[in-house]
């Protein structure tokens, strides 16, 4: 790219940080819009990334961030919400970009999906995600939108909200029901799903192409929270639930006030395993294995932004 900017929709989440320090890193003049900039502050301490207060739902907002820019990624995701609330993030969000893109001259854009996207999914959040891949990528490849779309398995690493939530049930709970026991996960760690966006950018033979993130071993459930306790060195019971029980789970967490543990629209996501039959996509390099790549969360591996502020001395 000529001028290397980029604006990155969901820049300030857990993979918008990850990848905005490795952009930053690469010499890419990073545009992180978000609702609240005082919440990323941590951002400005990256080398030419530049965070601005912006409502990304709407259509004159997106032009004006996108002018002058060279690349658009989106990150944008949620995984609790109302039917509503997934088609606003993951249907009609994505309709707004591929829009505001060809209205700005922006060429390249790449795409955050999920592994089990499918709009024949029972779940909200896999059949919006599909609906939404569907909108950039045919498009895309119909109007000479250079797109890309990822699609991760479940994603693992500093400031996840995976492993590091079930480490937290860990340490306080010494039984721990886990609904969904055997659902299938092959994590991948955010380092590589974010070397993938990086990498792809220049990359003419991602264009229209889709890709399957995973890590290089597929796990239960059971298996990856009975590893989180071994590594946090705690002996805890896993009492496995079975399929009507893990829906009765889902339906009491939901009737919990604030975050949500678990909704039924989790569970049905999770009656489809989550993995890849083909591996990660060699182009991209080699996934890190899961049990090389869990140490911080025992606090053995600090964020990368830790790096970034005492090279800036803040």
């Amino acid at each position: 790219m000529s001028n290397n900017n980029v604006c990155i929709l969901g820049g300030g989440g857990f993979v918008g940080r990850h990848l905005a320090g490795l952009l930053a890193t690469r010499g890419w003049r990073v545009t992180v819009p978000t609702r609240r900039r005082q919440r990323h502050k941590d951002l400005l301490v990256l080398p030419g990334t530049t965070v601005v207060e912006a409502d990304i739902h709407d259509p004159a907002a997106l032009a004006r961030l996108f002018a002058g820019q060279d690349v658009v990624i989106n990150l944008v995701g949620i995984l609790h919400g109302s039917h509503k609330d997934f088609i606003r993030a993951h249907v009609k969000l994505p309709h707004k970009v591929t829009e505001a893109c060809r209205a700005t001259g922006v060429k390249r854009l790449l795409h955050m999906s999920a592994l089990g996207a499918d709009t024949t999914s029972r779940s909200f959040y896999q059949h919006s995600k599909g609906e939404g891949e569907a909108l950039v990528l045919e498009p895309g490849r119909a109007h000479d939108l250079d797109v890309t779309v990822f699609r991760p398995s479940v994603i693992f690493g500093p400031g996840d909200s995976f492993l590091n939530l079930f480490a937290d049930l860990l340490r306080l709970a010494p039984v721990l029901p886990l609904a969904n026991a055997r659902a299938r996960f092959q994590p991948v760690h955010v380092a590589d799903v974010a070397r993938a966006f990086a990498d792809a950018i220049d990359d003419p033979e991602t264009y229209g192409q889709a890709y399957n993130l995973c890590g290089p071993r597929t796990y239960a459930l059971a298996e990856l929270v009975q590893l989180v306790a071994a590594n946090l060195d705690l002996k805890r019971s896993i009492v496995p639930l079975g399929p009507r029980a893990s829906w009765w789970f889902a339906r009491l967490m939901e009737l919990k006030p604030g975050a949500k543990l678990m909704t039924r629209d989790n569970h049905y996501a999770m009656q489809t395993d989550n993995v890849c039959p083909d591996g990660f996509p060699a182009r991209f390099g080699t996934p890190l294995a899961l049990e090389a790549g869990i140490d911080y969360l025992r606090g053995g591996q600090k964020d990368h932004y830790y790096g970034y502020r005492a090279a800036a001395r803040r």
